[in-house]
């Protein structure tokens, strides 16, 4: 049996703390990682490291250079805000580790271009955590459409819709950043999309805007198109100042147009409809069982490709390179106001 592998996890508050407390454990249960050190800014912030990780103070450090410095590690875990993942990634290359970060790679293309770049050079594997697309209910639909119980898929609807519009509803940090909507929300949408149509995008055309009612400093509402390079076509309204909410966070609404049935996930809802028999049949769908989803699952996927037990990982930064891609390309294109080629837009960052 090999020994468990060892990680330094950099961000404890927050996010962080949801780490600690219910992904990290899960890897330690099943022995397959454990923690050598935690690293925050902040010494309150590390006492969930002390109190789910089970780390003592001497391992839970403010100064993260040191704490690579004097703890030997396999891997670093990196939960801190988008715009610090390249200082915190260059540190840990420097220190021959893996990597397994939050999305998405950086906060702008130009940063996650460097850090593609950086992690290929080094020969070091990395893994971003892509959570929502691996939920149950969105790989329950997933796995429906690419079964092809229901033929050739054609369109696909995507919809998640809040009523966020007033400050700090969804989480102060939002109501002051360009594009929110799409930054911290449609980013997960956009890799879902990817996962469903089993595709890369082609193109993506984006209406973004602020409504006078909402307390956000950037765009909360957004029209999107999409075509796939497989030719799948994708339409999504993705919104955060609507008057009521009808499809919430781990609750979106997403229906698959196939050749011989409407495939459709409502609210964690599974149904397939279809009238081509001469009269409607709707068949309501279990969601798929298994141990683990979301963030503990691809953690454990993670090490285990670490540990040789897989070829590769669903969310492995060759894969990943493409969902930042396509949110910048998005951006771009709500600026612009024009449709952009996706991969143009990357093999241009990539050089």
């Amino acid at each position: 049996m090999n020994k468990p592998l060892r990680y330094i996890i950099v961000g404890t508050g927050g996010w962080g703390g949801y780490w600690c407390a219910n992904v990290l454990p899960c890897l330690a249960g099943a022995g397959k990682a454990v923690p050598v050190a935690a690293v925050d800014i902040s010494e309150e912030n590390l006492g969930n490291a002390r109190q789910h990780l089970g780390l003592s103070p001497a391992q839970c450090y403010t100064d993260m250079v040191r704490a690579f410095g004097e703890n030997q590690a396999d891997f670093a875990i990196i939960v801190v805000p988008p715009a610090h993942h390249e200082k915190v990634i260059d540190l840990a290359l420097a220190h021959d580790l893996h990597l397994l970060c939050e999305k998405p790679i950086a906060d702008s293309m130009e940063a996650c271009a460097r850090i593609y770049r950086k992690v290929r050079a080094a020969g070091k594997k990395m893994a971003v955590t892509m959570s929502h697309r691996f939920d149950q209910d969105k790989q329950s639909l997933e796995r429906l459409i690419k079964s092809d119980e229901y033929g050739k898929l054609d369109y696909i609807i995507g919809r998640n819709t809040w009523n966020c519009r007033k400050y700090p509803s969804w989480g102060a940090f939002r109501y002051k950043i360009s594009d929110p909507l799409l930054i911290e929300g449609t980013v997960h949408h956009f890799d879902i999309m990817r996962g469903l149509a089993g595709s890369d995008a082609k193109t993506v055309y984006v209406q973004s805007w602020n409504p006078a009612w909402s307390e956000f400093r950037g765009d909360a509402q957004a029209l999107i198109t999409l075509t796939m390079e497989n030719g799948v076509k994708i339409v999504y309204e993705g919104a955060k100042t609507n008057a009521t909410t009808l499809n919430g966070w781990g609750h979106d609404y997403w229906r698959a147009e196939c050749e011989r049935a409407t495939l459709e996930l409502d609210n964690r809802n599974l149904r397939v409809v279809s009238d081509l028999s001469g009269e409607r049949i709707i068949t309501q769908k279990a969601l798929v069982q298994q141990p683990a989803w979301t963030n503990p699952w691809l953690a454990e996927m993670f090490v285990d490709w670490l540990l040789g037990k897989r070829d590769g990982h669903p969310t492995q930064l060759d894969d990943n390179i493409q969902c930042a891609a396509l949110l910048f390309a998005a951006i771009a294109s709500a600026h612009g106001e024009h449709p952009v080629d996706v991969q143009e837009f990357l093999q241009r960052h990539l050089g």
